[in-house]
């Protein structure tokens, strides 16, 4: 007989991870503190399934983002979920971009990915405009709507007697020797175990379950445009930089959307708040956590240029678009449109250290997803499977 779990968080992992444990036979309620699902990483990112191109061979995102782009893919076509696999062009555009781009056509190979080296011509062929030395040739990259994922979930785990509560804002968490009570602003729920999966307060709610996690959650904005209509022809599918391998960022990218826009993003700047997707949303809760997490302070140091860089891309439409020409240079001046930004809950180490790759914390009949960013929507079907195993065996 299975137990009682509750699941922290209706994004698409928290979603994920109720069907997964539903299926395997146990009683699932996931308490959601939004009025509907998927309101906020799951919500705002670029809406690709990736590769796992990028990934260290052996890493979590290696092995469950690989596998993840199949399920998902799979999972979309089975359920009427829009998804198009377009392959994707990671391009260098300068030869000293090379040995970079050559290390990451080695990862990919090493994961499994099907993936290829080829030439400045053969990059034209799928994007007749952009700018290429060399390039990789990604096969397995999609697009999908992660929304409409997430619909499909929740509707297959209503219909398999699980619970979605939305409006519940968790304030407590207290564990016993044979239960774990989670307690809401309105409510107080009982299971038998508890998984959380609350993103960009995942951190705080291990630290409310008595927790003391190595990591923090610090919130990185990225920022979007989006090409005008009249634009929208010098972008086939997906083009992609080489990426800066110290950073676990991919820099600002060009990407057809669902809808048949083309996306131009995101950078990546420090947030004001947890849930701050304007340049004026402030929170001094989030902000004052940031500031006293050592980490912050030793990356800013280690990465200040960089994070000058991204800062300057932020402030300046002409600084973004210089960016974008470096991939496609016949963009045209008032190609760029602001569109909407999102939030990525990344975790980060006392000593600076960005957490690269997915992180969880295990106490007693508890789970906690510490670190699930980009590709965790990829990923998702298998990051469940994976927490299910670690609930089981408990």
């Amino acid at each position: 007989m299975g137990s009682e779990v509750i699941v922290a968080g209706a994004g698409i992992v928290g979603l994920a991870t109720a069907l997964e444990l539903t299926r395997r036979g146990h009683s699932v309620t996931v308490l959601e503190k939004e009025p509907s699902p998927g309101q906020h990483q799951t919500g705002n990112n670029s809406g690709v399934i990736h590769s796992g191109l990028y990934y260290r061979p052996g890493s979590l995102k290696a092995t469950l983002g690989t596998a993840g782009a199949s399920s998902m893919r799979r999972f979309a076509e089975d359920n009427g979920v829009f998804v198009e696999i377009c392959g994707k062009l990671v391009v260098a555009t300068d030869p000293s971009q090379l040995p970079a781009l050559q290390e990451l056509h080695r990862r990919g190979q090493a994961n499994g990915v099907p993936c290829r080296m080829i030439s400045a011509d053969e990059a034209k062929e799928y994007e007749p405009y952009v700018s290429a030395v060399s390039a990789i040739r990604v096969d397995s990259t999609g697009i999908v709507d992660f929304r409409g994922v997430c619909e499909a979930l929740r509707k297959h785990l209503e219909q398999a007697g699980g619970e979605v509560c939305l409006n519940q804002r968790i304030v407590g968490i207290a564990s016993h020797n044979d239960a774990v009570t989670i307690t809401t602003e309105t409510d107080e729920f009982r299971a038998d175990q508890f998984v959380n999966c609350a993103g960009l307060h995942s951190d705080r709610l291990a630290r409310l379950a008595g927790l003391k996690p190595d990591v923090r959650i610090v919130p990185f904005r990225g920022e979007y445009y989006e090409l005008r209509p009249e634009a929208s022809y010098l972008v086939k599918g997906l083009i992609y930089p080489v990426p800066d391998p110290t950073f676990p960022f991919l820099g600002v990218h060009l990407t057809r959307m669902t809808n048949g826009s083309i996306h131009a993003g995101p950078n990546a700047i420090f947030a004001l708040a947890r849930e701050g997707y304007t340049k004026l949303t402030i929170n001094p809760r989030d902000v004052w956590d940031s500031l006293r997490w050592p980490g912050l302070w030793r990356l800013g140091r280690r990465f200040w240029r960089t994070g000058l860089d991204e800062a300057t891309r932020s402030l300046s439409k002409k600084r973004f678009l210089a960016s974008l020409r470096q991939l496609v240079p016949e963009l045209p001046d008032d190609s760029l449109v602001p569109t909407h930004a999102g939030v990525r809950a990344q975790a980060l180490h006392r000593d600076g250290r960005l957490v690269d790759d997915f992180y969880y914390a295990l106490a007693p009949r508890q789970v906690h997803v510490l670190n699930a960013p980009s590709p965790a929507a990829t990923a998702s079907l298998e990051i469940a499977k994976r927490i299910a195993d670690e609930l089981e065996t408990d």
